[in-house]
């Protein structure tokens, strides 16, 4: 069977841009930003930039490309047949994330929608008034309301639809999404440095406070930031990096990649605290402590409100959380179709498949918003193992041999050096301390049996339950997991195109 390939390497990369760029980076990081100190958290977030992301996007980068498949047949040939259960994990940890970045999707297409018809309300109500729909309530009774089961199943039915045509397919949604939404957030940007009292924003953001790089904490958040928004680690890079030409560039692309996405983050940053230090300067710590749905659905509109051509803005805002929040769904979508591709099965099959069980296994959280804040939080910490097992594969391979044949591979531009094989191992301890880290704030002493329930928005025992059956599963699952990702392999090599 021969492997399509991406026609160009910039097509290539504007696939993998919008595989990184999601979410995360328009919602979370000026959120984590403005409540870690801004310009002493951009110390730490780019130093993790280099010591977390860019190893592990290489990483990615030389394991698709070398094994021309998902996640269980790269861990099969790479680290050997007793480690296919730690690429099912990442797999399953980045399918499960997708059960619910649908929901998300379908956040951003409603209020998109409302936004265009100028319906989302922009100014909250007053104390007492019994009838008033501000943004507090408008968010409250959509949750609760058939809209977001609707708007779940509108973006895997958009997500599926780009996924079905293939790698062309995915090109050209790459090709118009990533432009666009670039052009969007340059703009949002641009209007919001103009706004009287924006340089408070951009000296906020881009002022470190050295003394506050002696807090832990901020180090560990930029870590997760990390994780969380660049896609290294999730199996997704693996993914995409099956379909690269034989000769193509690895080592630079990843460095591409993982500063492009960063910088999408950044024009986030500016534009959210301009605006805010800008508009409501009073309630910047307020806004930024409501959360990532409180600031998006509940905040941006009053924003928006109060800035002059805002419902314009508005409009701009949620079209480009549209698009980043379809990108990366894309390919979370094209990841796990994959992986039943590897097993054999048609790859419009597979693609329904996957699409089908989105659609089943993320209504609870498209109906709930507790099980949506319990999932968020199991598997967002679950990326943090899958850093680490990439490690581990990595180790097992044999990380010299790694870089020198897979890394350093064929068409490199770049020559990574030695530095590599001392991060690479650096990554798995940085995953352990990151998520001890999570856990360790997730247990309340003076409840210790309420921190470890099996479905709580945030405790530690929600995630070790969880991680453990689904471990277990995947251990139990190991052969019969190595000898299909042993046919995949086989498959693959016989038919990598030059």
């Amino acid at each position: 069977m021969t492997n399509p390939v991406f026609s160009s390497r910039a097509a290539m990369m504007l696939a993998m841009l919008g595989m990184a760029v999601g979410t995360g980076n328009i919602w979370r990081f000026p959120r984590i930003a403005a409540s870690n100190g801004g310009g002493s958290f951009l110390v730490a977030w780019v130093v993790f930039l280099l010591l977390w992301s860019v190893p592990l996007i290489l990483t990615e980068f030389a394991t698709g490309k070398a094994a021309r498949s998902g996640p269980i047949g790269a861990f099969t040939k790479l680290a050997g047949k007793k480690y296919s259960w730690m690429g099912a994990w990442i797999a399953f940890v980045s399918t499960a994330i997708m059960f619910y970045y649908t929901v998300v999707m379908g956040w951003t297409l409603r209020y998109l929608f409302g936004a265009v018809t100028q319906t989302v309300p922009t100014a909250p109500c007053e104390a007492g008034a019994a009838t008033c729909v501000g943004p507090q309530e408008y968010w409250d009774g959509f949750i609760g309301s058939g809209w977001p089961i609707l708007t779940h199943a509108l973006a895997i039915a958009l997500a599926v639809m780009v996924v079905l045509r293939g790698v062309k397919g995915i090109e050209r949604a790459a090709r118009f999404l990533i432009p666009s939404l670039l052009l969007l957030v340059l703009a949002l940007t641009i209007r919001a440095v103009t706004l009287p009292g924006a340089s408070a924003g951009l000296a906020f953001l881009f002022t470190p406070d050295w003394a506050m790089l002696g807090n832990a904490s901020i180090w560990l958040e930029a870590l997760t930031q990390n994780a969380w928004d660049t896609g290294a680690g999730w199996g997704l890079i693996t993914a995409y990096a099956i379909y690269m030409k034989k000769r193509e560039d690895t080592t630079l692309n990843a460095f591409m990649l993982g500063f492009g996405n960063n910088s999408v983050s950044l024009l986030a940053g500016i534009m959210v605290l301009c605006t805010v230090f800008a508009i409501l300067p009073n309630a910047a710590d307020q806004i930024v402590g409501a959360g990532n749905e409180g600031l998006t659905f509940i905040w941006v509109p009053q924003l928006f409100g109060l800035m002059p051509g805002g419902s314009v803005f508005m409009v701009l805002f949620f079209l480009a959380l549209v698009f980043a929040a379809w990108s990366s769904l894309i390919a979370m979508i094209e990841m796990a179709s994959r992986v039943l591709t590897d097993a054999g099965i048609a790859r419009k099959r597979a693609v329904l498949t996957i699409g089908g069980l989105g659609l089943v296994l993320g209504l609870p959280s498209a109906i709930w918003i507790e099980v949506f804040r319990n999932q968020d939080w199991v598997w967002g910490v679950g990326l943090m193992l899958s850093g680490l097992f990439f490690s581990v594969m990595v180790m097992r391979h044999g990380v010299d041999r790694f870089r020198r044949r897979l890394v350093n591979s064929e068409g490199s531009d770049l020559v990574v050096g030695r530095w590599w094989n001392v991060v690479i191992r650096l990554v798995a301890v940085q995953s352990v301390v990151i998520m001890v880290w999570w856990l360790w704030q997730a247990v309340d002493f003076n409840d210790l049996a309420g921190s470890f329930t099996l479905f709580s928005e945030f405790n530690a025992g929600t995630v070790l339950i969880q991680w453990a059956i689904a471990i277990a599963a995947f251990l139990g699952l190991n052969r019969w997991l190595a000898a299909n990702a042993a046919g995949s392999a086989a498959s693959a090599a016989s038919g990598e195109e030059a």
